[in-house]
Formats: structure tokens, C-alpha cells, sequence
């Protein structure tokens, strides 16, 4: 079956900043916090690199697994990449979508991404903003759907672009999901992306489901990756399956696109597991793991 990885993370150079201070990486596949934090951020396997993790090691672990294509996410844990990514959007453009990143509230962060979208014809622009590894962790907590942001959004809509979110788990005063839904109301012609299915947790699934409720909508849709650790289940992540048919009870496998969140989430288990679950599980028809495995990242993505 065709795949696509629809969250993948790539670092040229580790370079984060968040909630703990710049990180950068110290060998053996580990990274540190400017608090003094150490912690192992890529596989230690053999097909990850000791201090960053390339396009060339990522397309090897790709083909091993029969995954054609790669969403390219920043994250504020690897620090951006978009230099990195616009090498990629020029040397691969049948294996990779690369994302754009701009900080909001940098003086001139508009300008850069007018750059990255009409110069550079970048597709998609990812905010990492939750307060545990992104941007509210940096600044103070601000309005999703407020002008700054607002702002932004209408311009790549104009480009007729893609805007993916991480907003957190529901305990972050990042998680929005009214900014969220007036975001789509507001665009409606923009492709709205929210990661990790929302970071559904148990003692909050009421308000979950809930939540995807209000964000069925026709321009909004959303990847599971590192679903898996986000539950904290073990392979081959029988909770995690129970999740995703409730959402898909509610959204749609045709809103729903699988990723990893490879390298962090492949610490944990082998990018394998993290790939085949799906099939393994016998909980989805053959078209519906068309749908979430490839056919709707290719649609939101690559089209």
C-alpha cells in the first residue's frame, strides 16, 4: 500500500528554542536544553544520524517501509529548518512537501514569509505554537485567530497554501479550538492541518470528541502522528487504534492523514511499528486505509 508520512521531522543543524532554552545536540543521538536538560531526540539504531537527521538517511528509512512521500514539518524542538527546506523543495520535489515557519512576533516576519511563498513557492507553513515545545512556550499566550495571526493565514490562503498547527493537548492555553474553528470559517479557501488528532488524553475524551466536532469542517483536516506516545501505548497500540475509530465515528477517514513524528517518536519504538500499525489492525477497510495512509495527503499536500 502507497504512504505518505504526513509529519516527519528533518535537521540539518539542531538548533531549538522553547520553554527551555536553546537546544543543540551533544553526540549519541542526544540533545540539550539550555537549562541543562539532556535527553535522546534520534534513534541510536544506525539509521539516524549522531547530531542531525538529513533527507538522504530519512529517504533510506522511507524506501525500507514503502513510504513514497514525506511532509516535512519545523518544529521548535529542532529549530527551523527553512533554509534546510528550501534545498529540499528544490532537490526532491516528487519525495517531500517542506514546510515554512516564521515566529509572529518577529519585526519582520511577514516579509520572510511573502519570501518563502512567492519567491520560494513554498506550499505549506507550520506553526508549532503549544506552550509545552512551541511558540507559547516562548512568548506569552495569544489568540489564535486574532489580526497578527489572522494576518498571516489570509496571505497564504492567497497563495492558495497549506497551514498546519500543533496546538497542544488541552490542558495548554495553546489549545484553541474556537480560534481554530473561526481560523476556517475566516479562510475558507485555505487547507487547515491540526497535528496529532488534537492530543486526545483520557480524563479529557468527552471534550475531545467535542472538539472534533466543532472542527468538522470541509477545509480542516488532521494527522495522528506520534499518536502512539501521545497515549503512551505500547505496540502494535491497541488504545491508539480505539481513538481513531472513535474520531473517524465523528471526522471521517477522509480527514485524517497517518505520520510518525519521526526521529523524536522513533526513540520509542522502530519507525516500522510506527508505520504498519494501521494494516495490522484490522480495523479499517482497504479504502479507508487508502484514505488515511495516502490518498488525503496527497490531496492536502502534493496537489
Amino acid at each position: 500500500m502507497k504512504k505518505i508520512d504526513a509529519h516527519l521531522h528533518l535537521a540539518k543543524v539542531l538548533a531549538g528554542y522553547c520553554r527551555r532554552g536553546e537546544l543543540r545536540a551533544v553526540g549519541g543521538g542526544k540533545a540539550q536544553w539550555g537549562n541543562g536538560e539532556v535527553f535522546q531526540l534520534l534513534p541510536t539504531t544506525g539509521e539516524y544520524g549522531d547530531e542531525n537527521f538529513t533527507a538522504e538517511q530519512a529517504l533510506a528509512i522511507m524506501d525500507k517501509n514503502d513510504v513514497e512521500k514525506a511532509v516535512l514539518m519545523n518544529g521548535s524542538m529542532y529549530g527551523f529548518q527553512n533554509i534546510y527546506h528550501e534545498e529540499l523543495l528544490e532537490k526532491y520535489p516528487e519525495r517531500f512537501c517542506p514546510s515554512c515557519e516564521v515566529d509572529p512576533f518577529a519585526t519582520d516576519h511577514m516579509s520572510a514569509l511573502e519570501r518563502f511563498l512567492e519567491e520560494k513557492h513554498f506550499h505549506l507553513v507550520k506553526f508549532e505554537v503549544s506552550s509545552g515545545g512551541g511558540l507559547m512556550g516562548c512568548h506569552d499566550p495569544f489568540d489564535l485567530s486574532g489580526d497578527r495571526m489572522m494576518e498571516i493565514y489570509k496571505l497564504i490562503e492567497k497563495n492558495k497554501g497549506v497551514v498546519a498547527l500543533d496546538v497542544g493537548d488541552i490542558m495548554m492555553e495553546s489549545h484553541q479550538p474556537a480560534a481554530l474553528m473561526r481560523l476556517a470559517d475566516r479562510c475558507p479557501d485555505l487547507k487547515v492541518v491540526i497535528c496529532h488528532l488534537l492530543a486526545p488524553m483520557e480524563a479529557k475524551k468527552a471534550e475531545w470528541k467535542g472538539e472534533l466536532q466543532m472542527l468538522k469542517k470541509a477545509n480542516v483536516w488532521f494527522d495522528i502522528a506520534a499518536m502512539p506516545k501521545i497515549i503512551g501505548d505500547a505496540y502494535p497500540y491497541p488504545e491508539t487504534v480505539n481513538y481513531l475509530k472513535e474520531a473517524a465515528e465523528i471526522i471521517g477517514t477522509d480527514r485524517m492523514m497517518w505520520g510518525t513524528d519521526a526521529p523524536f517518536a522513533a526513540t520509542q519504538d522502530s519507525y516500522e511499528h510506527l508505520t504498519d500499525y494501521l494494516e495490522k489492525s484490522g480495523s479499517f477497510s482497504e479504502k479507508e486505509l487508502e484514505d488515511i495512509y495516502y490518498n488525503n495527503a496527497q490531496k492536502v499536500y502534493f496537489e
